[in-house]
C-alpha cells in the first residue's frame, strides 16, 4: 500500500468528523426551517451525501458551505408540490421537541428560544421560503447580512427587506401581549388551567384565558384540516370538554392515563402518558398570567421523535397520575 492510500482512510475519518461536528447545528437550521424533525433528519442526511461526494480541499470553511448546502435543500422542499399539498390543505402542523432535543438548537437569546415556538414555526408557513430563511439565519444563527446575501445568493439589501416583511409578520401574530415569561410563573398558570380544566369550572377556565385566545387541534391526525377555536368562552368549552376523562376515552386509550408537566418548544406543556406511551401532548403560549393560545397534538407521527425523548428520561410526578 502506498503512503497516499494508506493516508486516505485518516482523511476520510477527518472529513466525516467534521461534518458529525455541524450535524446538530444543521439539524437545528433545518428544523427551523421545516418545521418537521423527520425532514430535517433527512435533509441533512443528504447534506452528508453532497458533502461526501464534494470536492473537499477546494472547501475554505466548511461551515459555510454545508449551511448553504442544507439552506437550499430546506428551500427546494418547501418549494416542492408535497409541501404545498400541505399547506393548502390546511393540515400542516409543526412537530414538537421535548426540551433538551439536540435539534432545538441554540436558545442564549429570546429570539433564539422564539424563533423555535411552535407559534413562530406555525407563522414561518405565511412566509416565502427565502424570508423564512433569512429571518431563521438571523434571529437564530445571527449571521450578517452580508453572510445571509452569499448563502442565499441575494443582495444585502434584498435580505434586510426580506428580514423586515418576516419580522413584521411575526410581531403581527403575537398574541395576547405574549412575550417571555419566567419557567415558574409559566408553570403556575398551566397548573392553574389543569386544574380548572379538569373540574368542569367553565367560569375559571374563561379568566384565564386573553381575549384573543386561540385553541388548535390536529385532531389525532384523522382531520382534514386543523380544529380551531376562537374567544374565550368557545376555547374554555373546548377545552373542558378535552380535558374532561370519560370511560370512553379510557377505553380508547387502553386505560387510565397520566398526565405530566414538561417544556415542549421552550414552552409549558402537558403530556398524556400511558405507562411509556405518550399518547398526546398541548402547549401553551402564555402572558404574564394568563393563556394566549393552547395546541393539542396527538397524531402519532407528529409525536414520534418527542415520544423517543419522554421514554429516554426520567420524568418527575404527575400533575395527574389517573386521568
Amino acid at each position: 500500500m502506498t503512503a497516499v492510500d494508506s493516508a486516505a482512510p485518516d482523511t476520510d475519518r477527518f472529513d466525516t468528523d467534521r461534518f458529525e461536528a455541524s450535524r446538530n447545528r444543521l439539524a437545528s437550521l433545518a428544523y427551523r426551517l421545516l418545521g418537521s424533525a423527520a425532514d430535517a433528519q433527512d435533509v441533512v442526511q443528504e447534506a452528508y451525501l453532497h458533502w461526501r461526494a464534494a470536492d473537499r480541499e477546494r472547501i475554505r470553511v466548511p461551515e459555510a458551505w454545508l449551511t448553504k448546502v442544507v439552506t437550499h435543500l430546506c428551500l427546494d422542499l418547501l418549494r416542492s408540490a408535497r409541501a404545498r399539498r400541505e399547506r393548502t390543505a390546511g393540515a400542516w402542523f409543526p412537530e414538537p421537541l421535548l426540551d433538551g432535543d439536540p435539534m432545538l438548537g441554540p436558545a442564549e437569546t429570546y429570539e433564539q428560544r422564539e424563533s423555535v415556538s411552535l407559534a413562530v414555526l406555525t407563522v414561518m408557513e405565511r412566509l416565502s421560503p427565502v424570508e423564512r430563511a433569512v429571518y431563521i439565519l438571523r434571529e437564530a444563527f445571527s449571521y450578517a447580512h452580508a453572510e445571509i446575501a452569499g448563502i442565499l445568493d441575494i443582495t444585502e439589501s434584498a435580505s434586510q427587506q426580506h428580514l423586515h416583511r418576516a419580522r413584521t409578520r411575526v410581531t403581527a401574530t403575537r398574541r395576547g401581549g405574549a412575550r417571555e415569561v419566567d419557567a415558574a410563573s409559566a408553570r403556575r398558570i398551566v397548573e392553574e388551567f389543569l386544574t380548572a380544566a379538569t373540574s368542569g369550572r367553565t367560569e375559571r377556565l374563561v379568566t384565564l384565558l386573553t381575549d384573543d385566545v386561540v385553541a388548535l387541534s390536529d385532531g389525532a391526525g384523522l382531520a382534514a384540516k386543523l380544529l380551531r377555536y376562537e374567544t374565550p368562552r368557545r376555547v374554555a368549552s373546548f377545552l373542558r370538554g378535552g380535558f374532561t376523562s370519560t370511560p370512553a376515552k379510557q377505553r380508547l386509550a387502553g386505560g387510565a392515563s397520566a398526565i405530566h408537566y414538561a417544556v415542549v418548544n421552550d414552552a409549558p406543556a402537558l403530556l398524556f402518558v400511558r405507562g411509556d406511551q405518550l399518547l398526546g401532548a398541548a402547549t401553551f403560549e402564555v402572558t404574564e398570567d394568563k393563556i394566549a393560545a393552547v395546541r393539542g397534538i396527538a397524531a402519532p407521527a407528529r409525536l414520534a421523535r418527542l415520544a423517543v425523548a419522554w421514554r429516554q428520561q426520567a420524568p418527575e410526578a404527575p400533575l395527574i397520575a389517573a386521568w
